[in-house]
């Protein structure tokens, strides 16, 4: 089954390099597009043609898609933006979902991000504003050095970076000094699922700091990566305590796309 993305536009500038980005993944995966507008919904995602008719909003959307030199699927959808997504991820099973983040609406895209993956735990890929459309070549995978599954999603994340045969370096962050057995049971963790499967060696680095987030925006440099994976657990994204998350606070302020894995429990 061919695979697909689903990415959010409205019509920004940071969606439109969102969808450039998604287009460049999708020529590697052989994945289509799945380009979702959302009438009607709230903050960085809110109608930028409210005053159109759905018809005039439809035509806009794809004209768009007519542009791109990969398959596309293009949907307008009504309502708030997480039960709207959650009905696209149910009909497209897509790979990932991608939406943009501008410098100007960091904390409030990273808002809605957080509240996609608690209505639909679903592999998410933030793509900032300045990032460039080309796929990743070098990537670091940020692990709190627990266990962890990635469930059903396991398998189109191994397709991922496995098409793109990308460097893949493992950032171990603890909060105390871990022992040579637990870095190595950390990365057997991540062998388990996968993700290393046919890539080239992977690199491996280990960080004790108290603040994780800060320990992992200090490694994502753009000269050394292109991109940030991070395993979220359902502590990192539920309950009250959400927005002081790692997973909050990496996608808010990373300058490099980052995409969130769920873990499965």
């Amino acid at each position: 089954m061919a695979l697909s993305l689903l990415v959010l536009t409205d019509f920004f500038q940071a969606a439109n390099r969102a969808l450039d980005y998604a287009t460049s993944l999708a020529a590697p995966l052989g994945a289509r597009l799945v380009l979702l507008h959302v009438r009607g919904s709230a903050g960085p995602a809110a109608d930028a043609l409210t005053n159109l008719s759905p018809d005039a909003v439809g035509l806009a959307l794809n004209c768009l898609a007519d542009e791109l030199p990969v398959p596309v699927v293009a949907e307008v959808g009504r309502g708030p933006l997480p039960p709207v997504v959650a009905d696209a991820l149910r009909r497209h099973h897509p790979a990932l979902v991608v939406l943009g983040r501008s410098d100007a609406a960091e904390a409030s895209v990273a808002d809605t991000a957080l509240a996609l993956l608690r209505e639909s735990p679903y592999p998410l890929l933030m793509v900032p504003g300045n990032a460039p459309a080309t796929p990743p070549q070098r990537i670091l995978l940020a692990i709190d050095g627990e266990p962890f599954t990635l469930g059903a999603h396991a398998g189109t994340a191994r397709r991922l970076l496995n098409s793109l045969h990308a460097q893949l370096t493992l950032l171990h962050c603890t909060l105390v000094p871990a022992s040579e057995e637990a870095l190595a049971a950390a990365e057997d963790s991540v062998l388990r699922t996968g993700l290393m499967i046919d890539l080239p060696p992977v690199r491996s680095r280990s960080v004790v700091a108290p603040h994780p987030a800060a320990a992992i925006l200090a490694a994502a440099q753009p000269t050394e990566f292109d991109a940030v994976v991070l395993v979220a657990r359902r502590r990192s994204f539920w309950g009250q305590l959400f927005h002081r998350s790692v997973t909050a606070q990496v996608l808010q302020r990373c300058p490099l796309p980052v995409l969130v894995l769920p873990a499965s429990e």
